[in-house]
């Protein structure tokens, strides 16, 4: 526990123990490292220390975090909350979180059909034991008489898989208990297959059950031994192929199993070879559909016949808007339908569909509907069906679900979020540019109420993430409205590292080059401050967040300019990056070699420890800085945010303002389950943002 003093609770100090790093001819120090073993008891003891810690300094936020919360409920229906509906094989799907309940039901109901719906699955009831869930399948068999379904209660990420009779409602005595998502079932629902993961958490098989034998008799059907690579699994829309992709962060192979002949064995469609990916669907009974970079600076359309998949081949699909390649525009997905191709695209750097026939021709584009905001193919599960779900949203526009039909491009509009007490009228968002160091413009959007004024007085929250080629489009949260109510401008920096701008966006913020995904974030703080025009917020009041690689962000602008922030929130951080490089027993290390480096390499090494937040802690004045982890989280040990937190302490005797919120108990990387529990955790993360920016009501 904290010690007591007259000035409040002094901040744990976690215990050393020498040891060092021996690599390259250097030797650097490393007295926490005792805290990689994750059975320790000292680490258990530290970090619940840290926790007391966290819980007695942020007290007098308990209120402000709570009205918070409640903010955000009164934004949350009182009532039943239903998703959109969706077709597949004859029947009608949703979710629903019932009224008062804090997890969704998964139900049903035959379409056209006057019967009450059959709930198929509660995840409240599922909760019961631990307080945690989350599901990892929830897959129909093709003649709706099955569900496979799997669960986590933990937060680990380990799945027990069941199959549950839905004419009954009970499950069958099959049980696998530790499995990965992703499944596909025969055609005609007697075998199953399933993903599992290895011991550092890497789906790397995929074995085949038999409806109604015991798992161990199960047949393995692939097994991915190269540790760069992992696996995932899905059936094919077209009910007859099960797709197996093994990727590392630039390459995959694709293979593909006969859905209607489950006990043959997979085939391969092409070869892995350094440097080339491909994605692949299926038109039932017809051609392979494949996205590719071979031979593209960018991504292409490409397809070939099912019987012979091979390079040789792959035939391009005649169409201007993505085939062949265009430089302003990155094509992420294809999406077979009966006698349509849904294209997911990026041009200059913004969402867009596109639908086309088999050949790619008679495309039409189909983008936002509302300013600076996003679209995406929400579900498209029924193959037949000649209509697919699309979603759009922006930072303040609640999403709103539209049947699109594929023929005539109309939209007709199925559902929009339930925000009670909420207009979105009040509110404005934008997306601007910024320039980076190097002269690229980088977008920014931002949200505000109406009234808050661009002119450097209001403060701000910049939010990032910069790696993995991930996007973040815009996205409505029901919290966020309590921080522009407050005269707050919230901004999203769409920085190099992730994929806004296609393939060349990332290739320009991994490996060598990940330092520019930092000098962008930096650049687009220093703009938003008028460090060289005319300042849009107020520059002393700029709090940075991020969660995961966008913690390991957070960590290295901590370092590089602290003084360029308020505070600072680093949620679940992968901040130890040299010394868990090194280490391939932990999860997604050797498949990340590909992203961050491998400091085996001495050039790696060099540019990985130039940014390490854990290799680099920042001198002279230090902001507030929150920091999260989980006990159970298998992406980001517990261990590295607690090395580097202990670490910080160790290095700054005014360490008080440093606060490390550790989940002790269930919870994942993504945080707590349930609807309260999460906007609870957004209250407090909010609280702390909030009072650092000096309003405190």
């Amino acid at each position: 526990m904290p010690i007591e003093t007259d000035l409040g609770p002094r901040p744990p100090a976690a215990p050393r123990e020498p040891a060092a790093r021996e690599l390259h001819g250097e030797t650097v120090p490393d007295d926490y490292a005792w805290m990689r073993d994750p059975a320790e008891p000292r680490l258990h003891e530290y970090l619940a220390a840290e926790r007391a810690f966290y819980e007695a300094r942020t007290r007098h936020l308990e209120r402000l975090a709570e009205t918070l919360t409640e903010e955000a409920l009164g934004r949350t229906p009182s009532r039943a909350e239903d998703s959109v509906s969706w077709p597949r094989g004859g029947f009608l799907y949703r979710t629903r979180i019932p009224q008062g309940a804090e997890n969704e039901q998964f139900l049903r109901v035959r379409d056209g059909s006057s019967s009450e719906e059959e709930v198929l699955l509660d995840e409240n009831v599922l909760a019961e034991a631990t307080g945690y869930i989350e599901l990892g399948v929830r897959e129909p068999s093709h003649d709706g008489r099955l569900l496979a379904w799997s669960s986590d209660t933990s937060g680990a990420e380990i799945y027990e898989l069941r199959i549950r009779d839905l004419a009954t409602g009970e499950d069958l005595p099959d049980l696998i208990p530790r499995t990965y998502t992703g499944v596909a079932w025969s055609s005609d629902g007697r075998h199953l297959f399933y993903l599992v993961p290895d011991q550092v958490h890497r789906p790397h098989q995929v074995w085949r059950h038999e409806v109604g034998t015991p798992a161990g008799q199960d047949t393995l059907v692939y097994d991915e031994e190269d540790q760069q690579f992992e696996l995932t699994l899905t059936g094919s829309r077209s009910g007859q192929l099960g797709i197996i992709t093994a990727a590392s962060r630039d390459t995959t192979e694709v293979w593909i199993l006969d859905l209607d002949r489950p006990l043959g064995e997979a085939t391969v469609i092409e070869p892995r070879r350094r440097g080339i990916e491909y994605r692949v669907d299926h038109a039932r009974d017809g051609d392979l559909y494949i996205v590719t970079n071979d031979g593209q600076r960018e991504f292409t359309l490409m397809r070939a016949p099912r019987g012979r998949p091979g390079r040789p081949e792959w035939k391009p699909v005649s169409c201007p808007e993505v085939a062949p390649y265009r430089d302003d525009t990155r094509l992420t997905q294809c999406d077979v339908l009966a006698d349509h191709l849904v294209l997911t695209v990026r041009r200059q750097g913004r969402p867009l569909l596109i639908v086309t026939d088999h050949d790619g021709e008679n495309a039409r584009e189909v983008g936002p509907s509302l300013p600076a905001g996003a679209i995406a193919l929400a579900h498209a599960e029924d193959y037949a069906i000649g209509s697919v779900i699309i979603a759009e949203e922006s930072l303040i526009e609640p999403t709103l679900w539209s049947t699109l039909d594929l023929r005539t491009g109309a939209r007709r509009a199925a559902k929009r979020m339930d925000v009670p007490n909420y207009d979105a009228s009040r509110y404005a968002t934008e997306a601007l540019t910024a320039q980076a160091a190097d002269g690229t413009p980088i977008t920014v959007t931002l949200a505000r109420l109406a009234g808050t004024p661009l002119d450097g007085s209001a403060p701000c929250l910049l939010y990032g993430y910069g790696a993995y080629e991930a996007t973040l489009d815009p996205w409505f949260d029901r919290s966020r409205p309590s921080l522009l109510d407050r005269g707050v401008v919230y901004a999203v920096a769409h920085i190099r590292g992730g994929g806004e701008g296609g393939r060349a966006w990332w290739e320009q913020g991994r490996l060598a080059a990940k330092s520019t995904t930092f000098s962008d974030y930096l650049a687009v703080a220093d703009w938003l401050a008028g460090e060289d025009g005319q300042a849009l917020v107020d520059g002393g009041r700029i709090v940075t967040r991020g969660a995961s690689a966008g913690g390991l962000l957070q960590g290295a602008v901590f370092s590089m300019r602290p003084e360029r922030w308020r505070a600072v929130v680093a949620e679940v951080p992968f901040v130890d990056v040299v010394n868990t490089m090194l280490d391939a027993s932990i999860p997604l290390t050797a498949n990340e070699w590909d992203e961050w480096g491998d400091p085996r390499r001495s050039e790696d090494y060099v540019w990985m420890k130039a940014y390490s937040p854990y290799e680099n802690v920042p001198s002279g004045r230090r902001p507030p800085l929150l920091v999260t982890g989980a006990v159970h989280d298998p992406r980001v040990g517990i261990h590295e945010p607690a090395k580097w937190v202990a670490k910080l302490r160790a290095t700054d005797h005014g360490a008080g303002s440093l606060l490390f919120r550790a989940e002790l108990g269930v919870g994942s990387h993504g945080g707590p389950s349930g609807r309260r529990a999460r906007l609870r955790y957004e209250g407090e993360i909010e609280a702390f943002v909030l009072e650092a920016m000096g309003i405190t009501a």
